[in-house]
């Protein structure tokens, strides 16, 4: 069993707890889900996953421990590709629904430019992590590509590593420029990680989608 990392006091939402565990369910099926939700000694979502509402409780800590069992268990091959299924498969699930509170469904978002959604549609997922969790989050614009900048990072809290292991960030942030664009894939890559020593988490994002 992995050493646990202890509570933080920082939050996410129960809703966005219930959107990964109910992801990794799909993704590992529920008796192996169990196995991780029991080395995280989050026992309590054995039975009952996290309420669907927007209420801060659901701890950083349990998704640093969750996604430490995983690796434990898949190793860091197969805990980034699992990873990487599960950021998709929560925004597919749900989080693409905090989309309204983001203004990119809107009708006159829709019809924007392609470099002008990625303007305005980047820092506005930053927004609705920082404004709706303990997460900080900001976007740094570059001439050819974007910084996404996460300053105090769940995924990695409380872990060491040689190599970048954010993938569940990765992830959604493809899934979400996939989603704003209209179906376009863009290049994310994780460049700094607090889990290597760094200050912030960085995601480089091109600007130009992969041809």
């Amino acid at each position: 069993m992995p050493e646990l990392i202890p509570l933080t006091g920082y939050y996410y939402p129960n809703k966005m707890g219930y959107i990964l565990l109910l992801a990794l369910e799909e993704e590992l099926g529920r008796d192996n889900l169990n196995t991780i939700l029991q080395d995280s000694q989050l026992t309590q979502y054995l039975s009952q996953l996290p309420a669907k509402n927007y209420e801060r409780q659901f701890d950083f800590a349990h998704i640093a421990n969750l996604l430490h069992s995983l690796e434990t268990h898949y190793g860091p091959r197969g805990s980034r590709t699992l990873s990487l299924r599960t950021g998709q498969t929560m925004f597919e699930q749900g989080l693409k629904n905090f989309g309204d509170l983001a203004g990119v469904t809107d009708p006159a978002f829709i019809v924007l430019p392609l470099s002008t959604k990625l303007k305005v549609g980047l820092p506005a997922i930053a927004r609705i992590f920082t404004q709706l969790s303990d997460q900080i989050t900001h976007v740094v614009e570059q001439p050819d590509h974007y910084l996404y900048y996460i300053d105090r990072c769940p995924i990695c809290w409380g872990r060491r590593a040689e190599q970048p292991i954010c993938h569940l960030s990765t992830s959604i942030l493809q899934s979400a420029l996939r989603w704003v664009s209209g179906g376009l894939q863009f290049r994310v890559e994780e460049i700094n990680c607090i889990a290597m020593g760094d200050p912030s988490c960085v995601f480089k994002v091109d600007k130009e989608p992969v041809k």
